[in-house]
């Protein structure tokens, strides 16, 4: 019996947030440059996408290009951008099929012009779908994004929108990148590192954590499958006993 069968449709997890880790040394393995591991990493993003449609999980993001990833040699770093320009390109016909819409958190401006425009086309593109939202994290990091949350909040009682009494878990949230998507329950992790690299560090206060010691090249859709019945098995307490549940 496969992993899908296994699944309880009436338990899945709402959201499920991956850190596709593992593509440089996939490609080293091949003693093939860095880039090559990107460009076979595409594939497992479909499997992703589509095992997440095939099931029913309605929010996926993936940790596409971190803020620290600018520190990655330029010539990778380059690659990477065309890489996403023409996936983009690839995928746009994929998302109107499936009902998919296209979201992005994170610093957008520091991307190249190219990046920025065909983002923004994807998005609008596909504004009105709503059987999954697939957020890519670009040029993101956890830390500005709780930092660039505060000083919203700071303006806002600074120009006496906002009393410093109102401030409270609802109004932080709706000043997150993430507003509007629910937090994670479940978080997938390549290539056997056990962090999470400063990816949503408010939002996976609760998340079920799943490390996998595979290459996110070699990820399918039977490894997402084989997550969401395991994410099944926990118990998830939110700080009360097994009793109180």
């Amino acid at each position: 019996m496969s992993f899908k069968q296994k699944i309880n449709p009436k338990a899945l997890p709402q959201h499920i947030a991956i850190i596709m880790d593992g593509n440089g040394r996939w490609a080293k393995g091949f003693g093939k440059l860095r880039i090559f591991g990107h460009q076979n990493g595409v594939t497992a993003v479909r499997e992703a996408l589509e095992g997440c449609i095939e099931i029913g999980i309605p929010y996926l993001t993936l940790y596409a290009f971190s803020s620290e990833n600018w520190n990655r040699p330029k010539i990778e770093v380059n690659a990477l951008m065309e890489l996403l320009v023409d996936t983009l390109a690839k995928e746009t016909k994929t998302f109107l099929e499936n009902d998919i819409r296209l979201n992005a958190i994170g610093n957008i401006g520091d991307l190249p012009k190219n990046c920025q425009a065909k983002l923004a086309d994807t998005i609008a593109l596909t504004k009105d779908n709503s059987k999954c939202v697939l957020t890519l994290a670009l040029s993101y990091g956890s830390r500005t994004e709780i930092i660039d949350a505060t000083k919203s909040i700071a303006k806002q009682v600074a120009e006496g929108k906002l009393k410093v009494e109102d401030i409270d878990e609802r109004v932080f949230r709706n000043n997150l990148y993430t507003v509007g998507t629910p937090d994670p329950d479940l978080m997938i992790r390549t290539s056997g590192e056990q962090r999470i690299s400063n990816y949503l560090l408010y939002q996976m206060a609760y998340t079920e954590f799943c490390f996998l010691e595979k290459m996110w090249p070699e990820f399918t859709r039977e490894d997402l499958f084989k997550a969401v019945y395991n994410y099944q098995q926990r118990e998830r307490r939110y700080g009360k006993t097994s009793e109180q549940l």
